[in-house]
């Protein structure tokens, strides 16, 4: 391989990985946001964002919406279901004295009734794609080729990840959730309602994750099994921090140009292994993650 070869793999790889890294980065803001605000994984985080790929689906193949109710119907769909899940189902487990592993359960529970939700309608039988609101023209950045669409869904994630930051640092909100992911009793005490706020932290997770399918699915197959996309999520969040939200969208955009340069330079087959890699070596050198803080030892 010669020393031009090495330079235009490096440039492609970094910017096709900043691209799919900015979706990673979404999906794992949704996964931190939630495990702050209520120490609970959640293990649906990949048929949520499955769920938000077929709802846009339906609502353009079935009734023929227009791509501009499209984008609001679902964003809202999913932000109301995720509401609703953490009220109906999450709060009850909690009030019940559920413990850490009944919550996460029932997270894994929400997975398996998307999953099969969307398999019992028949879309999930045939792979489809949603129609590019964007052109697909290529364009040259340096030696490196992207399309439109491309450098739209990198702008559109990094506009959302502004107004995510803006939202916690500058919205009475955005900081009664910052105040429960850090001390959730002394949040209650100033009068932070702790189900408001994790109801809320929910919702946006829902519309996080549809907001990245709607992102990601023109230039991806939409199957049951994209779910899996949540994979990568978690890898961007150990990466980053699993307690920081900055954390996330670094890991994220680490994951991302990991996996592209690792499928140019090695072989598209070690793809799947590489965040697990990018996750061992996050632990063996820094367990809290890039941005994670220092470690805290909890008594028993």
């Amino acid at each position: 391989m010669s020393y031009s070869d090495i330079w235009l793999f490096l440039q492609q790889g970094v910017l096709s990985g900043l691209v799919t890294g900015s979706v990673y980065a979404l999906l794992a803001l949704a996964i931190v946001s939630v495990f702050k605000t209520t120490d609970v994984p959640n293990f649906a985080q990949g048929e949520i964002f499955m769920m938000g790929g077929y709802i846009a689906l339906s609502l353009l193949l079935i009734f023929g919406f227009t791509y501009a109710l499209v984008i609001p119907v679902t964003l809202v769909a999913m932000a109301l279901g995720g509401a609703v899940f953490q009220r109906v189902v999450m709060e009850r487990v909690s009030s019940s004295k559920g413990v850490g592993v009944q919550l996460v359960i029932a997270t894994l529970g929400l997975a398996y009734a998307l999953k099969g939700l969307v398999r019992q309608t028949g879309l999930g039988d045939t792979p489809r794609s949603l129609p590019a609101l964007v052109p697909t023209d290529a364009i040259l950045i340096g030696d490196a080729v992207l399309t439109k669409l491309d450098i739209a869904i990198f702008l559109v994630a990094l506009m959302v990840m502004g107004l995510i930051y803006m939202m916690f640092t500058h919205t009475r909100i955005g900081k009664a959730m910052r105040a429960v992911g850090m001390n959730p009793r002394a949040a209650q005490i100033v009068g932070i309602r702790l189900s408001n706020v994790r109801m809320l932290v929910w919702a946006m997770s829902g519309l996080i994750s549809a907001l990245a399918a709607l992102l990601i699915t023109p230039k991806v197959l939409i199957t049951p099994e994209i779910a899996h996309i949540a994979i990568l999520a978690y890898a961007a969040a150990i990466v980053g921090g699993f307690t920081s939200l900055p954390g996330a969208v670094l890991g994220g955009l680490i994951i991302g140009i990991v996996e592209n340069l690792v499928g140019l330079f090695v072989s598209t087959n070690a793809i799947v292994v590489a965040p697990f890699l990018a996750i061992l070596v996050t632990l063996i050198v820094r367990p809290q993650g890039l941005l994670g803080g220092q470690l805290q030892v909890k008594k028993v």
